[in-house]
């Protein structure tokens, strides 16, 4: 699996805070990854917009795949009724 060092280009929050115009067009229009960093540590990354729209639908489909599995795990093993967990946790 790649790493965001091994894929993306690096320069220092400083820096891109002086060429933030050619940051924003080299990840907009060169379609680059750019990772920031503070004191040699990542902190943050500049990404194209197609990008994060795949990082949010990778998300969104984890989470409905835990609700259908949530879901599943209800159906087969039965539910606790909330006041019985209030009563059991002292609520």
């Amino acid at each position: 699996m790649p790493t965001p060092e091994s894929e993306s280009q690096h320069m220092s929050a400083a820096d891109a805070r002086e060429h933030f115009a050619e940051v924003v067009n080299r990840a907009a229009y060169g379609k680059e990854r750019i990772v920031l960093s503070r004191r040699g540590k990542a902190v943050a990354a500049v990404v194209p917009m197609d990008d994060l729209l795949l990082l949010l639908g990778l998300e969104e489909r984890a989470e409905k795949d835990a609700i259908a599995a949530a879901e599943a795990e209800a159906a087969r093993e039965g539910t606790v009724p909330w006041e019985t967990v209030k009563r059991e946790c002292g609520l």
